[in-house]
This record gives structure tokens, sequence and C-alpha cells, in this order.
């Protein structure tokens, strides 16, 4: 009888013995598979008739081998369901262990999530099935590097509309995260890197990887010291990362004459402006400020995401880029991973452009709000001891400590001992000191029920201090 291949129902891989017996090479080529977690309990292995065929021997030899393997316990038949892996004990000697995961706390506010139980399962649900009914078959092939046309030009209208950015679809690139734009730019630019500080410390260590040197740029009240950007020190910079619309973690905008030191440098010296615009879209006070992109296109490359309006898990993010890195870019990117994902770039095309992803960004604003509003609201008792900054936008604040009393770390643990977890300045630095002490407190990863309750326990950890 000739066999279809392509009609197997279940595929299993086995390497025989060809010294062995047909039947004892294939009760051991199960087993060790079974053992070595290869084929994990529950799994479906093919009926003997189809196992078989693929092997080229007698179904009797495999009926065989099955049964004795269920006498083993390592199968276990069932009537109407075929035959399965049967649960064993993890072996005991010979493994791995499995680094177990830290358990979350009890109340999680440490910056960085979104609330992700507000993800818009149903506008995104609708925006897959439009944009997958709409796709044309070349969707599904190897595409551009720079990302979908669709979301490209979605973009180029939402970004100029909602925050400043002049770009054209052909100056936009698609990216898989924030971190994946900034690897790109690190590679093309050249020279040092002049970065925040105090800063995320991850940000540092992509730019180091990618074989860049980091120069501490202070951060005071009113942003980054761009003023500084002109003088000896920084004189290897040919890039420096900025967040002015809220710098994180301190929370401060970026005064305009910062922003203005910050384009002249680039001009001046054929610098190049990263503008990090992570939660851009959060402004309480008033309107949010526009990008510094839009001041000067060619010297600025912006980067946008969708981490924080919508979830981190989407891995979407895009860097609007001088006409003079397009190309440089794309090189880069072709050598990486060619191009991103495609059905999660349409269906954030139909979501812009159905108005659902700025319905939604209008939702989170508001919720974030009355989030920021009820945290400054409970602290504000404490304020002489422990001032709040950073409220006017963003998912998070920065508590100022006492010189006089307990530190960062004190304070952190007696935070976790009352079930909170909250982050730390000093985690954050990396030029010289002294620097000041303080706490950052996010506000937007708890669900809605549990957010009072972790504020309150801060609250009270903090005042009994």
């Amino acid at each position: 009888m000739r066999v279809d291949w392509a009609a197997f129902g279940v595929d299993l891989h086995l390497e025989l013995a060809p010294a062995a017996g047909r039947r004892f090479a294939i009760e051991h080529a199960l087993r060790e598979a079974i053992r070595s977690g290869r084929l994990p309990p529950a799994t479906r292995v093919p009926s003997s008739r189809a196992l078989a065929a693929e092997l080229g021997v007698a179904r009797g030899t495999v009926s065989a081998a099955y049964d004795q393997l269920v006498a083993e316990g390592f199968l276990s038949a069932r009537t109407g369901s075929g035959t399965v892996v049967a649960g064993l004990p993890p072996p005991r000697t010979g493994a791995t262990p499995v680094r177990a995961e830290p358990p979350r706390p009890r109340y999680d506010l440490r910056p960085g999530d979104p609330d992700v139980t507000s993800f818009p399962t149903a506008a995104w649900l609708r925006a897959i099935r439009r944009a997958v009914a709409r796709a044309p078959a070349s969707a599904y092939g190897y595409g551009d590097p720079r990302g979908r046309v669709e979301l490209r030009e979605a973009l180029a209208g939402y970004l100029g509309r909602a925050r400043g950015v002049l770009a054209a679809a052909d100056q936009i690139v698609i990216t898989s995260g924030y971190v994946h734009a900034l690897a790109l730019l690190t590679q093309v630019t050249g020279g040092a890197v002049a970065m925040e500080d105090p800063g995320l410390a991850f940000h540092r260590d992509v730019v180091r990887h990618h074989g860049a040197r980091v120069l501490a740029l202070p951060v005071d009240r009113r942003g980054a010291r761009t003023d500084l950007l002109a003088t000896t020190a920084y004189a290897a910079a040919r890039m420096a990362v900025l967040t002015p619309a809220h710098q994180f973690p301190l929370g401060v905008t970026l005064h305009p004459d910062r922003r203005r030191s910050a384009v002249t440098w680039a001009r001046e010296r054929a610098g190049l402006v990263v503008e990090d615009d992570y939660d851009g879209e959060f402004r309480y006070d008033r309107q949010p400020v526009g990008a510094l992109q839009g001041a000067a296109p060619e010297h600025v490359a912006y980067v946008g995401t969708a981490a924080k309006t919508l979830a981190p898990a989407l891995r979407l993010a895009w860097l609007v880029l001088p006409d003079r890195l397009i190309e440089p870019v794309m090189r880069a990117r072709r050598h990486g991973d060619v191009h991103g994902e495609v059905l999660g770039q349409l269906a954030l095309a139909e979501l812009i452009a159905s108005a659902g992803y700025d319905r939604h960004v209008r939702s989170a604003r508001l919720r974030y709000r009355r989030r920021r509003d009820l945290l400054v609201r409970r602290l504000a008792p404490l304020a002489d001891r422990y001032p709040v900054e950073g409220v006017a936008a963003g998912l998070h604040v920065t508590v100022g400590l006492p010189e006089s009393g307990p530190g960062e770390p004190a304070l952190v643990d007696r935070a976790a001992a009352a079930g909170v977890a909250v982050g730390d300045l000093a985690s954050h630095w990396h030029g010289p000191g002294p620097h000041p002490s303080g706490l950052i407190v996010g506000y937007s990863t708890p669900a809605d029920g549990a957010y009072e309750p972790a504020v309150d326990r801060l609250v009270e950890a903090l005042r009994t201090a």
C-alpha cells in the first residue's frame, strides 16, 4: 500500500538504534523521548497503523511496543482517545533544575507596566478581523523592512495630529519594541552616546552591548542638561538619548531652553537626538507637550511605542527617521530580523484608522489621572517628609526622602513587608554623585480593585517609618 506522508495525523520523530530488534528499538526510543521530556505528559502518539507505515514495520510490532510501554506506565491507552504519554515524576538526577520565577508581590506599584487588564480586547479583535479580511495575499510573505505600509501611513497621520511629529510613511520604521529601535540607532550612529542620569540601566546595557560608550548626562528640575553637550566632556558623543515629554524616572519635562540646546548641538556637531516618547500621550495638567522632533526632523529620531498605551506584549514600536538614516537603518535591519510580524501591524493600523486607538488612549488617560489624583491625595498629609514630584504626566511619580530617616533600601523593604513593591532611584543613577534619594511609585499596574488597597498600605508603611 502506498504511504501518503502528508496524511499522518501526528508527527513523531524517533531515532531507532540500527543494531537492535525493531520492537526493542521502538520501545527504547519512546522511553528516552518520554524520560528526557521531549514527549511531555498528555502528548498523543500516532496510531499503531500510522507509526508502522511511517517506520516501515509491521503494525503488530508497533502494537506490541505500545503494549509494553503501557504496562511499564510510560504510555496510557484510552478507549476512543488513542494512546498518550502518561504522567511521570520528574527525574531526580541528571536534569538541570528549572529556576523558579520569584513570586509577584501582592500589590505591584513599581513603574514600567501599563494596566494590562484594561487592554481593549473587543476593539482589538474587531481590528484583527477587519485586517485579516482586507489583507492582500502578499501580506503573508516576506515584507518591507520598514514594516507594513498600512501601519506606517496610519502612524504618519496619528503622530502628526496627536504628537506634532513631522513624518511621511517612508520615514517610519516599525520595530519590535523600543529596545530594538535603540539597538538599530546605536549600530548606525557610531561614537559615544549621552544618556540621561538617572535613567533605565537596561537601556544603557543595550547601548554598550552594541559597542558604544555611555556618557552620563545630568538631569535637574528643568530636564536633561543638554547645554552640556557642547562642552569638551561630550566631544565624543554622536547621539543623545532624551525623554523630553516626561523624563524617566524623575518625571520632569524638558525645558524649552534645553530643547533648543539639544537641537543646536545636533545641528552644529552633526549629532543625533533620540527622542524616547514612551508615555507622551499621558499628560494631565494640560495638552501633551509636542514632540521635539517637530522642531528639527532632520536631527531627531523619534521613537514611540504601543507598550504603554496598549500592552508590551504586542512588541510594536515605531521609529521616525531623518532621511539620511533611513537606508543605514534598513541595512542594519536586514541583517537582524529582516522585518517584524505582520498581523499585529495590520490590526494596529485598523485600530488607528477607526479612531479606536484614540478612544482607548483618552479612556486610559482619564483612568490614570484618577489613579494619580488618589495617590497624590493620600500622600499629601506626609508631604513635609515625603514630597511627591513628577505628577504632571506619565504613569509614575517620585517620592523624595528626608535626609534624616530610613533610606531607600529600608523603605523598599518596609513596603515589601506590607505586600507592596515600589521602585528606587538608586538603581537608575550612573554619573558621579551625590544623588538625592527617593522612591518611584507607579500607579498603572494594579487592577482597579487592587489599586486603592495598595496605596493605603504604602502610605501606612511610610507614615510609620
